[in-house]
C-alpha cells in the first residue's frame, strides 16, 4: 500500500470511529470507488489503536479518577466513578460473548455492500427517531443497570458493518433519557475496553499469520488514525451541544444511498 493509500486509510478510522456515521460504511465505499485492495489485517489493527490511543489520551483525567476510584473505593468521592466502571464493565459483556462465538459467521455474511447499505439507513432513521424524541435528563453517572444492559446489547449490533457503533449506543442512550453529551461520553468511554479487546482479537489472528511488518506503515496509521479521532472527538462535543445529532442523520441517509447507487 503506498503512503497516500495509509494516510486515507488512517484519516476515516479516526473521523469515522467516533462520529456515528459507520467506519465501515465508508471504508467500503473508498475502497469501491477509487480501486483501493484490502487493507488487510495488520493495518486494521493498527488503524484501531490509534483510535484507542486518542480515547485513553482525551479521557485520560476522568479514567485517572476511575482507577483512583477501583483503588480507593471506600472514599465516598470516588462513588460516582466507581459505579461508571462497574456500568461499563456490565456493558462490555454482550460484544464480548457475541464476538467470542459469532464473529466468523458475521463477517461471512454481513459484508456484502447491500447489507452495509441497508444497515446505514436504518440506523439513521432510528438515531433520527432518538434524537428528536430525547428528552435528555440524565448523565452518564445516572444510568440505571437496566439502561446500561440495554446499551450493552445494543453496541452488539455493530458487530454488523454498516450500524457504526457510536451511532447505536447514542441512539439507545437517548431512548432512555440520557443527555445527548452525556450519551457520547459514555459512547466513548465504552469504546475502550471494546475497541481494545477488538485489538487483541485481530493481533491475535495476526500472530498466526507470516507478515512482514513494515513499522514505518505500521507507524503512520497510527499516529494518523489517533490524531484524527482525538480532534474528532474534541470537536464532536462540542458541536453536539449546537448542532444535535440530525445533521449526522443526513449525511447517514446520502452515504447509504451513495452506496446503493454505486455499489
Amino acid at each position: 500500500m503506498d503512503t497516500i493509500q495509509l494516510i486515507w486509510l488512517g484519516i476515516v478510522q479516526g473521523l469515522t470511529e467516533f462520529l456515528p456515521i459507520s467506519s465501515s460504511a465508508h471504508l467500503v465505499l473508498l475502497s469501491k470507488l477509487l480501486g483501493w485492495p484490502d487493507q488487510g489485517l495488520l493495518i486494521d489493527v493498527a488503524a484501531h489503536a490509534g483510535s484507542l490511543l486518542a480515547v485513553l489520551v482525551y479521557f485520560r483525567v476522568q479514567l485517572w479518577q476511575m482507577m483512583s476510584a477501583c483503588i480507593a473505593p471506600g472514599v465516598s468521592k470516588n462513588s460516582e466513578e466507581l459505579r461508571l466502571v462497574g456500568h461499563l464493565f456490565v456493558a462490555t459483556l454482550p460484544i464480548v460473548i457475541v464476538a467470542l462465538f459469532a464473529t466468523d459467521w458475521i463477517e461471512r455474511y454481513t459484508r456484502d455492500p447491500f447489507i452495509i447499505a441497508i444497515t446505514t439507513l436504518v440506523f439513521a432513521l432510528l438515531l433520527a427517531y432518538a434524537a428528536l424524541s430525547a428528552r435528555e435528563l440524565r448523565d452518564e453517572y445516572q444510568l440505571s443497570l437496566r439502561a446500561v444492559i440495554l446499551i450493552g446489547c445494543a453496541q452488539v449490533l455493530a458487530l454488523i458493518p454498516g450500524t457504526s457503533r457510536a451511532g447505536i449506543t447514542m441512539t439507545v442512550a437517548l431512548m432512555l433519557g440520557q443527555h445527548r453529551t452525556a450519551a457520547a461520553r459514555f459512547s466513548f468511554l465504552l469504546s475502550i475496553p471494546t475497541i481494545f479487546g477488538a485489538v487483541v482479537f485481530k493481533a491475535r489472528d495476526l500472530s498466526t499469520q507470516a507478515i512482514a511488518i513494515d513499522w514505518s506503515d505500521l507507524c503512520l496509521v497510527i499516529v494518523v488514525s489517533a490524531l484524527v479521532a482525538y480532534l474528532c472527538i474534541a470537536v464532536f462535543l462540542r458541536l453536539i451541544t449546537t448542532i444535535g445529532l440530525i445533521p449526522f442523520v443526513v449525511y447517514r441517509l446520502a452515504l447509504g444511498g451513495a452506496l446503493l447507487v454505486f455499489l
